[in-house]
């Protein structure tokens, strides 16, 4: 029997996974766990379940002395070291492919929120100011065969792509690392420069993974290039987005309007940004359906079981 430790509760789909076999310690505090906390409770760990707020650096994997496995309840795993898991041997999975339509769904809606000024318009309502129907009350942005700009190709960007085609006639620019003409033929999208979308784009949503490439990639030279009537979603990483930028724009209305599920220093964020009307603000909820997240810890659960009992994991990232 080996030893899991698992940084936070996730649901108890993936916890009785592994319960049933091994010797499994949650952290038992409803929030994030402290590197000091995370060194002292892996030392004894043959298995790590994390999260990815969770700093699995090179120190925390050196402590980990018998650590073979970490498995990261999340699609990204910029927030492990993976050089340092390589020279130990250790495995580290990801749950890709579970939360796609969860997240594009997410990103879909900010975009409508943010468009027909949704939330803006609810806290007006709530403080008792509607007084009855006006013609020049709260406009907002058509969506219908409007320009979606998609930066990032990847299942969740072609998920998004599907919604927007399909079900609103939009038309898709997009930008990826490399041209992707399986997404052009399914969405008749056309792959564009980053400027070339940031500029011709109604909407512009990101799905791009954190690199050191892709860490603002969004600064106020891309959003100079953007529409005054645009809107802009985040869904992917917060770091993607200079957002001190990003607040000048959204004051100066340089942009129409923002959503965002990331930040670029999660949990804080700034006050400037939560103080603009122009802003739908979620507290990373992407994945966040009952199903999803049930199907999340069941992935990572048997990731790691499949690791420590000398199986292949079918999604090894290192």
């Amino acid at each position: 029997m080996s030893r899991i430790f698992v940084t936070r509760a996730i649901p108890e789909a993936g916890l009785r996974l592994l319960e049933k076999k091994h010797d499994v310690h949650v952290y038992d505090e409803d929030r994030q766990i402290s590197k000091h906390k995370l060194i002292e409770s892996i030392r004894p760990a043959d298995g790590l379940l994390c999260l990815l707020t969770d700093p699995v650096d090179a120190e925390v994997i050196a402590a980990g002395e018998k650590l073979r496995c970490i498995s990261t309840y999340a699609v990204g795993y910029n927030n492990i070291d993976i050089d340092a898991a390589k020279k130990r041997n250790i495995i580290v999975t990801n749950t890709p492919g579970v939360l796609t339509d969860a997240t594009a769904d997410i990103a879909f809606a900010l975009l409508i929120a943010c468009a027909r000024r949704i939330v803006e318009s609810d806290a007006w309502l709530r403080q008792g100011r509607f007084d009855g129907w006006g013609p020049k009350l709260f406009l907002g942005q058509d969506l219908v065969g409007r320009t979606l700009g998609i930066i990032g190709a990847g299942r969740i960007g072609s998920a998004l792509a599907k919604k927007a085609h399909d079900g609103f006639d939009m038309r898709i620019l997009y930008h990826n690392r490399t041209r992707n003409t399986d997404f052009e033929g399914r969405f008749n999208a056309v792959y564009a420069s980053l400027d070339t979308v940031l500029r011709n784009s109604d909407f512009v949503s990101l799905h791009v993974p954190l690199t050191p490439e892709t860490h603002h990639l969004i600064d106020a030279r891309a959003l100079a290039l953007m529409k005054p009537t645009a809107v802009f979603v985040n869904t992917a990483r917060g770091p993607v987005v200079d957002e001190q930028a990003l607040i000048t724009a959204l004051r100066e209305k340089r942009i129409f309007a923002a959503g965002f599920d990331v930040y670029e220093h999660e949990p804080d964020i700034p006050t400037e940004l939560m103080a603009l009307p122009n802003t739908v603000l979620l507290p990373h909820i992407g994945s966040a359906s009952i199903a999803t997240r049930d199907r999340m810890a069941e992935m990572a659960a048997v990731q790691l079981l499949d690791a420590l009992e000398g199986r292949t994991p079918a999604n090894r990232v290192a």
